[in-house]
């Protein structure tokens, strides 16, 4: 597709991020209550030729892959993949579980990927990063394990539903560290609510620290893409 005329290339380009769209737009709208029976129809048609063009496409890339085999498993040959494979594994079936693969039809946004520099700053960003944000998940995990431990000493004798366990006390851990409060579930006893001082305190942490690493990250991808064209046009002279 690369050898493509620029102006075509640009139009199949903008073809599909619309088809994509669309597709999602249209998969939200089955899920309307009410709808008619002919509404349904033309739904359906256009699932099917969504899946036709999304069908085609991948069969070009595959065909034109220089190692098909490493496409097939790559991450974007998986997430086309992922965008056709629930219709083909619906039809003809009439049982109810095999209706979950629909689900898989919201890879088809990942497919923007593919088409958007954004989106692929972003993947460049999150690569850069990756050492880091392990490394802070792992944190964030612990971090959470603690407070739902600890919360869990202070108030399971005056809640005993609410934090019967740890594994209870995990929900309002991870609430109260990415600081949403749902108030479903809030400590009563002096102890926990000055536990859930400090809580709260490693929770803005928790927020702010994987912005700092995906920002840095994404300026560092932005100016690896500035230089890529400058050491091209030095390799060329």
């Amino acid at each position: 597709m690369k050898s493509m005329n620029p102006a075509l290339l640009k139009a199949v380009v903008l073809s599909v991020q619309t088809l994509i769209i669309v597709s999602m737009v249209t998969f939200a709208i089955e899920t309307l209550p009410g709808l008619s029976r002919q509404t349904r129809v033309w739904l359906f048609r256009f699932e099917v030729f969504s899946v036709a063009v999304f069908t085609i496409e991948y069969l070009v890339r595959f065909w034109t892959a220089e190692n098909r085999v490493r496409f097939v498993f790559s991450f974007f040959g998986m997430v086309d993949l992922l965008a056709i494979l629930p219709f083909y594994l619906s039809l003809g079936v009439d049982l109810r579980s095999i209706r979950a693969f629909r689900l898989l039809r919201l890879f088809r946004i990942l497919k923007l990927g593919r088409y958007s520099a954004a989106v692929r700053r972003l993947h460049t960003a999150v690569l850069i990063a990756r050492e880091e944000l392990v490394l802070y998940l792992a944190a964030t995990a612990i971090v959470i394990f603690l407070a739902a431990t600890g919360i869990y000493y202070f108030e399971r004798d005056r809640q005993p539903e609410a934090f019967a366990s740890v594994f209870h006390s995990l929900w309002w851990a991870v609430v109260t560290l990415t600081t949403v409060g749902y108030g479903d579930t809030y400590p009563v006893t002096v102890g926990g609510r000055i536990f859930t001082l400090f809580v709260l305190m490693a929770g803005l942490g928790v927020v702010s620290v994987p912005a700092g690493l995906v920002s840095s990250a994404l300026a560092r991808a932005r100016q690896l893409e500035l230089e890529e064209p400058e050491s091209n046009a030095m390799s060329t002279e």
